[in-house]
């Protein structure tokens, strides 16, 4: 082997050693959590658990800081900016659907005149977060959840996504960025399988029914119904202005990483 060939090898090692590390000590010390908590207490199971975490998450970051060279600057091309585009407002839809729902600061209402023919009109200064959006609404499944179960997994999964496809093909680092990727679906499953056995939480089988771990799957695949009702109603269950403010983000991040190359 030639010394780039050699270095690039060792280079993939560290891109997918320490994610390998971190899903498997998770799943490992996750699976075997009544034992451990009988040997350990419950503390000792999550300094344990936390202890090798912080070491995985550790050994992932040193990768990317020390051990993997970044590729020489270069226009992106544009099915790349269209994809990184699409996968980062993704991953903030996902985040910013979590967070309460955004309003604008400022309203207009109209009051009473001094005569029932005069209308007048007042502004209004309010919160920019609607923390009382959809605290009535009872529904099993709504929102994101219908997207997924893992919001949160799949949102860092699509963020990190976004940065591995403005990188040439198989690249250490497009490697290292894709490491969320199976993060979130080996993860997600695993919770879930966990969930099943009531290991750590639970798992309704109406609600498991309805939903999927990978994004979209449970919509496509008509367990919420029609498909097309299902998005619809997603739509319709959605925080509007935060999903305006994700694809805002999203588009200036990509716009700013260069030229297009046609």
């Amino acid at each position: 082997m030639t010394t780039a060939a050699i270095t690039r090898s060792s280079q993939i090692k560290w891109a997918v050693s320490g994610w390998a590390f971190f899903i498997a000590e998770n799943a490992i010390l996750s699976e075997n959590r009544t034992w451990i908590i009988d040997q350990l207490g419950d503390d000792g199971y999550h300094t344990l658990y936390g202890a090798f975490s912080t070491a995985a998450m550790a050994s992932v970051g040193f990768a990317y800081l020390k051990r993997l060279s970044r590729p020489p600057p270069s226009p992106a091309h544009l099915p790349a900016l269209a994809l990184s585009w699409g996968c980062l407002s993704s991953g903030l839809f996902l985040a910013l659907q979590t967070a309460p729902s955004m309003q604008i600061p400022v309203s207009i209402q109209q009051k009473d005149g001094p005569t029932s023919n005069t209308p007048s009109w007042k502004l209004q200064v309010r919160c920019p977060f609607d923390f009382t959006h959809d605290r009535d609404n009872n529904e099993t499944v709504k929102g994101i959840e219908r997207i997924s179960r893992h919001p949160g997994l799949w949102s860092l999964a699509f963020v990190a996504l976004s940065n591995a496809a403005l990188l040439p093909p198989l690249h250490p680092l497009q490697l290292w960025w894709m490491g969320p990727t199976a993060v979130a679906w080996v993860g997600g499953n695993h919770t879930d399988a966990r969930y099943r056995r009531g290991m750590g939480g639970t798992l309704d089988p109406v609600y498991e029914s309805q939903t999927s771990n990978i994004p979209f799957s449970a919509i496509v695949t008509g367990r919420q119904g029609n498909a097309t009702d299902a998005m619809k109603k997603m739509l319709q269950e959605i925080k509007p202005l935060n999903a305006l403010v994700s694809i805002g983000v999203a588009t200036l991040f990509v716009l700013s990483r260069g030229r297009i190359k046609a």
